[in-house]
């Protein structure tokens, strides 16, 4: 595909659509702060916006800069985004603070293609970072701009495969305005953001109020909802995990539970947990016999991750204090009220706030 043969129109109508109509009131905007923005694209990152709202000036407070987050515990950053789930950001952002402060004396490479050395920043953030702190002209191409883009122009690539991915990505920059300010950098990035996030959506696309509709060879074909073209499904898997869930009894104070930190790499790697059986007779194989009879399951939680099905299986146990310990590694006792330290899945958040 030629650059004669693309709509030159789209970059100036998303320029001006987005100074008129788009997001403008997001916390993280109407900044060139490299460390908000990165620490944005990355809680956006397969999020939806209303809970990023609610993370962000938390996170900010207890680190409101790079230097503060690379000098943290793991334990705290991973605490600090106890909810946000794919839990891999979470020790990416660690690590990429600490090269930057150790590698670029605490400061964030200006271009997009330094940036995506930096650890869990691919090349659409890194192209985020760039275009709003230092006007590169860079384009995005995360998953709402390959839908918008795919519909524009009625791509029949296969995003399944690296070579049509490649494709796209190139017609994204063929796409970008010529010889924009860096303020304009920034209106059509966002642009492409609120496009994607707010009209032109994967079930219910907005088509009516789509500042580009007159150029969308999709809908001018009425066959929006076939693009993307992307063949190959998510094929899920299903797991049954038994967690033994050791409580004290509140006779004095609050209640404390058994936590294990998860083992890397995994589900949930670096954050705790109670302890994870395959099957309930291997739970109750730890247990001394006298034990066994007052383990008491609770209700069955599912829990959806990108590829996995998980149900878990509560089996709650109230011990005395040192009556018993399971044999671990990087495991501890946690009082109720200290939970909120220590970085837990949801889920298993959840569970233990019932239960405490």
């Amino acid at each position: 595909m030629t650059r004669a043969s693309l709509p030159l129109e789209f970059a100036p109508r998303l320029i001006e659509w987005q100074r008129r109509a788009g997001r403008s009131g997001l916390p993280w905007q109407h900044t060139r702060d490299p460390y908000r923005v990165w620490l944005s694209e990355v809680m956006l990152q397969q999020t939806q916006v209303g809970t990023v709202l609610s993370y962000f000036p938390r996170f900010l407070e207890r680190f409101p800069d790079v230097k503060a987050l690379a000098q943290a515990l793991p334990d705290d950053v991973m605490a600090m985004w106890s909810g946000l789930g794919y839990y891999s950001r979470a020790r990416n952002l660690h690590r990429c603070a600490q090269v930057v402060m150790s590698e670029h004396a605490g400061v964030f490479p200006e271009t997009a293609a330094v940036l995506q050395t930096l650890p869990g920043i691919g090349a659409s953030t890194a192209a985020a970072i760039a275009a709003f702190c230092h006007g590169e002209r860079v384009s995005i191409l995360d998953g709402n701009v390959r839908r918008v883009l795919s519909r524009l122009l009625a791509f029949e690539g296969d995003l399944a495969q690296a070579g049509p991915q490649r494709e796209l990505w190139n017609i994204a920059q063929a796409l970008l305005p010529v010889a924009p300010s860096p303020d304009d950098m920034t209106a059509y990035t966002q642009g492409l953001m609120d496009l994607g996030a707010t009209v032109c959506q994967r079930s219910r696309p907005a088509c009516a109020i789509c500042p580009v509709q007159s150029l969308c060879r999709a809908h001018a074909a009425g066959e929006v909802q076939r693009f993307p073209v992307k063949t190959r499904r998510l094929v899920r898997r299903f797991e049954r995990w038994w967690l033994l869930v050791l409580r004290t009894p509140p006779t004095s104070g609050s209640a404390r539970v058994w936590l294990e930190r998860r083992p890397a790499p995994g589900i949930w790697a670096g954050l705790y947990c109670p302890p994870v059986f395959a099957a309930e007779d291997a739970l109750l194989g730890v247990l001394p016999e006298g034990l066994r009879a007052a383990v008491h399951a609770l209700p069955t939680v599912t829990h959806s991750l990108t590829h996995r099905e998980l149900h878990l299986h509560p089996m709650l146990l109230e011990v005395p204090p040192g009556s018993f310990e399971p044999s671990a590694d990087h495991a501890q006792w946690v009082a109720a009220d200290a939970l909120g330290g220590h970085g837990l899945p949801t889920p298993v958040r959840l569970l233990l706030a019932s239960l405490v």
